[in-house]
């Protein structure tokens, strides 16, 4: 039996159909079915039910895939220690997190990880869905939030927060909000999020730039689903926009943002997370990766050598927002 064999069963598994797995790997659909009706004889049991709802294991097949990804977690500790015994961790790591976040932070930090370890390449899957690690073959998700993601091991990166930012031909236009209450009135126009209702919450200090209120609801004079879409449009002058003040950190340095109504929102230090499978977190190239972000987001703690890590029991959380 090849390795490679039981690799693409656990992808069926993950994307439940052979056409996805035939365009994930650029190859014809009946190259996985061949492989799955070789693995089927060599094994001499059938492995997956086909029916015009599409495709599912059987008993048989869930016994081989608990096996298979024992094999395939085993081939990729292999490679990676081998790896690191030839000049470091070594090979393609696959990280998804919001756009922005990936914009704003995991980008810039990609010139020292690689500097740190050029043996690694990253791959980024940038989109504020909700991934399952699994079936998107997802090696780290970065998310952000109180809440972990249930039966994944969660390794903390560090606290930001967000503030209210425009850019300065807004405000030229618009004129600087005074308060929570100017803040809300025709004069001004707010950046809203169309994909997670929560983010237009913005939470108030108890401040007199409040005005009494607890939280500004957003409307949105203009809406996206896509938190990276949000940057640019706050960058292109079209409204005022919550930003993590990490992504916005840069763009204020360079003057293409200004901050709004400094200490208008509620002080609120939320939880930035590397999501990981169980067991994966212990490859080299994985923990290469959340020990230098865990420096790099935590602004100068020293990693760790273990790369410390909890299983996290709670509520799933969505991918880090601006």
């Amino acid at each position: 039996m090849e390795l490679d064999d039981a690799t693409v069963f656990l992808r069926i598994r993950e994307l439940g159909s052979l056409s996805a797995v035939a365009r994930e790997r650029n190859c014809p659909v009946s190259q996985i079915s061949r492989t799955l009706s070789r693995l089927e004889a060599q094994l001499g049991v059938r492995l997956v039910r086909r029916s015009t709802q599409g495709l599912s294991l059987t008993d048989e097949g869930d016994t081989f895939a608990r096996h298979a990804q024992q094999l395939r977690d085993t081939q990729a500790a292999l490679l990676a220690d081998l790896g690191h015994a030839s000049g470091g961790p070594q090979g393609w790591v696959r990280v998804a997190c919001s756009p922005a976040v990936a914009q704003g932070l995991l980008a810039p930090s990609l010139v020292g990880l690689y500097d740190k370890h050029p043996g690694l390449h990253i791959d980024i899957v940038a989109d504020d869905r909700m991934v399952d690690l699994a079936r998107d073959g997802i090696d780290i998700a970065l998310r952000t939030g109180n809440q972990l993601a249930e039966h994944f091991v969660v390794r903390p990166l560090g606290t930001f927060e967000r503030g209210l930012f425009a850019a300065p031909a807004y405000l030229a236009r618009h004129g600087h909000p005074r308060d929570a209450l100017d803040l809300q009135s025709p004069a001004h126009r707010l950046l809203g999020n169309s994909a997670n209702p929560w983010l237009n919450q913005w939470p108030l200090a108890d401040t007199p730039l409040a005005c009494g209120l607890a939280e500004v609801k957003v409307n949105g004079h203009t809406r996206t689903d896509n938190t990276g879409v949000v940057l640019a449009l706050a960058r292109a002058g079209v409204g005022i926009a919550r930003l993590h003040r990490k992504v916005a950190a840069p763009l204020l340095a360079h003057q293409e943002l200004v901050e709004v109504l400094p200490g208008l929102l509620r002080h609120e230090a939320i939880a930035m997370q590397a999501v990981m499978l169980p067991g994966r977190q212990r490859m080299p190239k994985i923990r290469a990766c959340t020990d230098f972000w865990a420096h790099w987001f935590g602004e100068g703690t020293q990693p760790s050598s273990g790369g410390a890590s909890h299983t996290a029991h709670g509520a799933s959380s969505r991918h880090a927002s601006a």
